[in-house]
């Protein structure tokens, strides 16, 4: 058996939906079950290799499809600049240097432009051709050259117009055909594929699954039908990663479901199993199922993070400080926190708020922050590793609206902190219980911010005002109990052999 989870794109700063695939291959690994991690999206800016490593995935773990066509390994990148210098078959005349990139002149308006994976490094990650000044052509590596793109010039400017996938021997795998805005014609020896969705559907056939195999789809659109179309006998199931269904839009006789998972949803008789994340949502869309289309397809709740053990202080957690962890993203609304924090400083004039992760929002943020002038007690922290960081804390404080599970709440409980959040599926009512391990603030969706931050505050007042810390992290580490990895992959090991069972 062969476990394939298919996924979109990734990235440096990726989504929940990647991290939540790599605490699966630590599952998987534990249990020996063999699986696959595929990527689909083009990516070429880097190696998918770095993105996955950055991660932790391991490389016999992960395919990028386009490469996956061809027979090179899934690896970093090697090719070194002697390798490419040796490959010119015209003399450099001269040569410039600056941090990333080496540029090779041929002639005046000819060079090569190498940009290299570290500064003032030896590897080479692309190479960029310029001939008569116009872009003529790129090259990719990992370990040899990967790809080329050819570029043609319209009204002066180069258009990209093939994409040349290559063997390790440099014997041509497939092209990709690129016309302007029209879907990309992929020809490959001996046939044609009209459309990426084709190209999917030549991949999921060429794995030749069985029974035994089992398909795990972490995004829906534009892999759902074709996945389903040329699966053949393996099992496929679905993860719902996120809310499923928009509630404003949602009545006694219609629901509208996330788009995201639009396509399966209304195909529940061709998926063999959905997974949730909670045990709150699966049984919110087991009503649904049956509501809304009357079938009742399997749904497992698996959390999509786990703990290897829980974490104990040896030190004092410093009094009145605060934690919060999250992509700086809207929804997370971290300029409401630092307002509530600011708000409690009034009275707990020693309260700190350090605040991890990068996002779109953090100009926002830090304009909340000077706006109340609290530079001096809630910070920044950038993007780090946590895993030892919240010992450092007592309160870990949610402002998210919507959390499909909340991994950093997960993390948080397992150090034992006490906790705040709105009263909000799934995430923080899955890992605050209010009054035990902290406390559940009221929020609703029509409510102004003014309130939110309000409430926030009131939850926080209370928290430093009962002054059961201890007692909240107590309750945090009994609920964190059920999440260690142990359980998590007992879960997965019933689930693969429930839906492989007659096979």
């Amino acid at each position: 058996m062969t476990v394939y989870n298919f996924n979109l794109g990734i990235g440096w700063a990726s989504s929940g939906v990647e991290y939540a695939q790599y605490y699966r291959a630590l599952n998987f690994r534990q249990l020996g079950v063999d699986t696959k991690f595929i990527f689909t999206d083009f990516i070429s800016e880097e190696n998918v290799e770095e993105l996955t490593n950055n991660i932790g995935y391991r490389d016999d773990e992960c395919w990028w499809l386009y490469q996956a066509l061809t027979d090179f390994k899934f690896a970093p990148t090697t090719y070194s600049l002697d390798e490419l210098q040796a490959g010119f078959d015209r003399p450099v005349i001269k040569t410039e240097t600056d941090q990333k990139r080496v540029k090779f002149f041929f002639a005046e308006q000819d060079w090569a432009l190498a940009v290299l994976r570290e500064a003032n490094g030896e590897v080479v990650e692309r190479v960029e051709y310029v001939v008569d000044g116009v872009l003529a052509r790129k090259d990719y590596f990992s370990y040899a050259r990967t790809m080329t793109e050819y570029f043609a010039p319209l009204n002066g400017i180069a258009q990209i117009v093939l994409r040349r996938y290559f063997n390790t021997d440099g014997s041509v795998a497939f092209d990709e055909l690129i016309d302007g805005d029209q879907e990309p014609v992929y020809r490959f020896k001996d046939q044609l594929f009209y459309s990426k969705y084709e190209l999917i559907g030549y991949f999921v056939r060429s794995l030749n699954l069985t029974a035994k195999d089992v398909i795990i789809i972490d995004r829906a659109t534009g892999l759902a039908q074709e996945i389903l179309e040329n699966k053949g006998p393996a099992k496929v199931g679905v993860v719902v990663h996120a809310d499923h269904f928009s509630e404003p839009n949602t009545n006694a006789d219609n629901i509208l479901w996330n788009n995201f998972y639009e396509y399966t949803f209304d195909h529940p008789q061709d998926v063999d199993f959905f997974i949730t994340a909670t045990e709150a949502q699966k049984e919110l869309l087991e009503e649904q199922f049956a509501k809304y289309a009357q079938v009742h397809p399997a749904i497992y709740a698996i959390p999509v993070g786990s703990l290897e053990n829980l974490k104990h202080p040896t030190f004092e957690r410093r009094p009145h400080s605060i934690i919060t962890a999250s992509r700086l993203a809207g929804e997370k609304h971290i300029d409401w926190l630092v307002q509530a924090v600011a708000n409690v400083h009034q009275e707990f004039p020693d309260v700190t708020l350090d605040i991890y992760g990068r996002g779109g929002e953090e100009n926002t943020i830090v304009m909340a922050i000077n706006n109340r002038q609290a530079g001096d007690y809630i910070h920044l922290k950038g993007h780090q590793d946590l895993d030892q960081v919240y010992l450092d804390y007592q309160v870990y404080a949610s402002a998210s609206t919507s959390e499909g599970f909340g991994l950093t709440l997960l993390e948080a409980i397992g150090s034992g902190l006490a906790m705040v959040g709105f009263d909000v599926r799934y995430g923080n009512q899955t890992f605050i219980k209010d009054d035990d391990n902290g406390y559940l603030v009221p929020y609703d969706t029509d409510e102004d911010s003014a309130t939110a931050i309000k409430n926030l505050t009131e939850g926080l007042l209370k928290l430093f005002r009962e002054d059961r810390l201890e007692a909240n992290a107590k309750g945090s580490y009994e609920l964190a109990e059920n999440y260690l990895t142990a359980k998590v992959e007992q879960r997965w090991q019933q689930l693969l052999t429930e839906v492989t069972a007659n096979a």
